[in-house]
C-alpha cells in the first residue's frame, strides 16, 4: 500500500533561502555588531585582565557557538525544514527562543558534568591561566571539528566533541607537568565509559521510540486514509457512472417525459434540502440512486482518523513536552508545585490540546483528505519542533557557554571556582551566534537529516522530534550528556525502517564521523593547547 504522505508537498524547496545574500549579509552584520558589543561590555566584566586572552576565547566561544547552530540546531530542525513544516526563517525564530530558553533554564547540569566529571585536575597543579587554555583550546577544536563536519552534511555531537576537547587539552597539560602516565590519570575512564555507552544507546532509543509512535501513525491514520480514499474512488466512479445512465436513459425519453422527469428531478432536488427529508419522499430513480451512493459515501468516515486518533497523539506530544517545562525546565523558578500538581497540570494541557485539535479536525472535514492530514500534521510539528529545541538547547548550547563561563570567571577573579555565573550578555551572544550558524553553514546537515536519510513529511516528521524530544528531555533530567544529534538520527532511521526506505550508504560516512569525533577533538585541542601554551 502506497504511503498517503507522498501526496504531500515535496520537502526540496525550503533549502534555496541560504542563497539570499541581502539576508547574509544582515546576519553577518548582526553576528559582528554583537561580539563587538559582547567584547566592549566583557572588558569592564574581567577588570581589563589578559585582555588579548579574553578577545581570544570570545572569539573561540562565539566560534563555537556558530558551529553548534550549522549542525546541532540544523540537524534539529532538519526534519522540520526537510518536511516542508517550517521554512528556514521560521526556524531560525524557534531556535532564537527555544534553543536559548533551554541553555538558559534547563542547562545546567549538563554544563557542570562535561566541566567538571570527564577530568580530575585535582592531581595536578593547575595554574588559573592553565585552566583557561584547557578550555579554549576545547572550544576552538571542538568548533574546527564541527565546521568540517557540517561542511560535508554529517551530523556529529558537539557533546562529544567538547568532551574530547577537554580531554585532549587536559592530557596535553598533564603530560607538559608530569608525563604521560599521570596525565592518562586526569581522565575519569569510567565516566567517559559511561557516557559512550549513552552514546551507543541514543540512536537505538532515538530509533525505538520513532519507529513504536510512527508505525501507530501509519497503521491507524495514514494507511486507514489510504483505503478510505480507495474506496471513495469507487464511490466516485459509481457516482459518474449514474450520470451517464441517467444521461443515456433522459435522452431516450419523449419531449413531455422529459419536461415531466425534470418535474420530478425538480421536487427531489428541493426535498433533499428539507429538514425532515427521509429516503420516501423521493420519487426519480436517479435521485433515489444518488441518495444511496451519499449514503456509501457518508458511512466510509473519511475523516474518522483524523478525528479520533490525530487528537489523541496531539494531547501526548503536549504531556510530553509540558512535562519537559514542569519538571526540568521550570524547577529552578521555585514554583513550589508538587509532583501531584505537576501531573495535574499536564493532565490538563493534554485534554485542552485533545479538544482544540479534535475541533480543528472537525473544521476540515470534507476538504481533501490528504491536505487535511498535512495541515494537522504540520501544526503539530511546529510545537514539537519547538519542545526539542527547548530540550536540544538545555544540552548543547551549554557546550559552548560553560566552559567560555569558566574561562570568563578565571579572568575576573584569578582564580579556578566550583562553578561560573553565565552572564546574559554572553548567552545573547552566543545564541545570535547560533541562529547566524545555522542560516550560514547549516544547508548540508538539513538536506542530510530532512532528505537525503530518509523522506520526510509533517507525520513523519512529528514522530522524529516527539520521540526524540522525550528520550533527550529523560536523559537530560538525569545530568547525562547525551547526544541529541544520535538519539534524532537515530529517530529519522526509525522513521525510515517504517517506510522501508532507509538509505544506509549515507549513515555509514556519519557513522564513522561519531566514531572519530571524540578523538579528533581532543588530538586538535592538544595540539591547541602545546600552541597557546607556548604563546602565553
Amino acid at each position: 500500500m502506497a504511503n498517503s504522505e507522498s501526496a504531500l508537498p515535496p520537502s526540496a524547496a525550503p533549502f534555496s533561502p541560504f542563497s539570499i545574500s541581502g539576508t547574509s549579509l544582515a546576519f553577518g552584520f548582526l553576528l559582528v555588531a554583537m561580539t563587538g558589543y559582547f567584547l566592549f561590555w566583557g572588558l569592564d566584566y574581567t577588570n581589563h585582565n589578559h585582555v588579548l586572552l579574553f578577545v581570544l576565547a570570545t572569539i573561540f566561544g562565539v566560534f563555537m557557538a556558530f558551529n553548534i547552530g550549522g549542525n546541532d540546531v540544523a540537524n534539529s530542525f532538519g526534519t522540520s525544514v526537510g518536511a516542508g513544516t517550517l521554512t528556514i526563517k521560521q526556524a531560525l525564530l524557534i531556535a532564537a527562543i527555544f534553543e536559548v530558553s533551554g541553555a538558559v533554564i534547563a542547562g545546567g547540569e549538563v554544563t557542570d558534568t562535561i566541566r567538571s566529571g570527564i577530568v580530575d585536575l585535582s592531581g595536578v597543579a593547575v595554574e588559573p591561566m592553565q585552566f583557561v587554555y584547557i578550555m579554549m583550546s576545547a572550544l576552538l577544536a571542538a568548533a574546527l571539528w564541527l565546521l568540517f563536519a557540517s561542511k560535508r552534511g554529517w551530523p556529529v555531537s558537539t557533546t562529544h566533541s567538547i568532551i574530547g576537547g577537554i580531554v585532549g587539552s587536559s592530557i596535553a597539560l598533564g603530560i607538559m607537568l608530569s608525563g604521560s602516565e599521570t596525565a592518562m590519570a586526569l581522565v575519569q575512564w569510567d565516566k567517559v565509559g559511561t557516557i559512550a555507552i549513552s552514546w551507543i544507546l541514543s540512536p537505538v532509543l532515538g530509533g525505538l521510540a520513532s519507529y513504536a509512535l510512527f508505525h501507530q501513525i501509519k497503521k491507524h491514520i495514514l494507511q486507514y486514509n489510504e483505503r478510505v480514499k480507495d474506496d471513495l474512488k469507487v464511490i466516485k466512479t459509481e457516482r459518474k457512472q449514474l450520470n451517464e445512465e441517467h444521461k443515456t436513459a433522459f435522452e431516450r425519453l419523449s419531449e413531455i417525459q422529459q419536461i415531466a422527469y425534470t418535474n420530478t428531478m425538480v421536487r427531489d432536488a428541493q426535498a433533499l434540502r428539507e429538514e425532515d427529508f427521509t429516503p420516501d419522499d423521493l420519487e426519480s430513480d436517479y435521485y433515489k440512486k444518488l441518495n444511496d451512493i451519499n449514503l456509501k459515501k457518508e458511512s466510509v468516515a473519511a475523516h474518522k482518523a483524523l478525528e479520533t486518533w490525530v487528537p489523541l497523539i496531539a494531547a501526548l506530544g503536549a504531556a510530553i513536552i509540558s512535562a519537559m517545562l514542569l519538571f526540568k525546565g521550570l524547577k529552578h523558578m521555585d514554583l513550589g508545585l508538587t509532583t501531584l500538581n505537576n501531573y495535574l497540570i499536564m493532565g490538563m494541557v493534554a485534554a485542552g490540546v485533545w479538544m482544540a485539535t479534535y475541533i480543528f479536525a472537525r473544521t476540515l472535514k470534507g476538504a481533501s483528505l490528504d491536505r487535511s492530514t498535512f495541515l494537522m500534521f504540520s501544526w503539530m510539528q511546529v510545537f514539537t519542533a519547538s519542545g526539542f529545541a527547548f530540550s536540544h538547547g538545555s544540552n548543547d548550547i551549554a557546550n559552548a557557554i560553560g566552559p567560555f563561563a569558566a574561562i570568563l570567571d578565571v579572568l575576573r577573579t584569578g582564580e579556578i571556582g566550583a562553578s561560573a555565573a553565565v552572564p546574559p550578555a554572553a548567552m545573547i551572544t552566543f545564541g545570535v551566534a547560533l541562529i547566524v550558524g545555522l542560516w550560514f553553514i547549516g544547508k548540508e546537515v538539513i538536506a542530510t537529516v530532512g532528505h537525503n536519510l530518509t523522506t520526510m513529511h509533517p507525520a513523519s516528521g512529528f514522530s522524529a522530534e516527539l520521540a526524540a524530544a522525550a528520550v533527550v528531555m529523560g536523559a537530560s533530567t538525569f545530568g547525562l550528556p547525551v547526544s541529541s544529534t544520535h538519539i534524532l538520527i537515530g529517530a529519522v532511521l526509525g522513521i525510515g525502517l517504517v517506510n522501508n526506505q532507509t538509505n544506509w550508504g549515507l549513515m555509514k560516512p556519519i557513522a564513522l564521523a561519531w566514531v572519530i569525533t571524540l578523538p579528533a577533538a581532543a588530538a586538535l585541542s592538544g595540539l591547541c593547547f602545546v600552541v597557546l601554551f607556548a604563546i602565553f
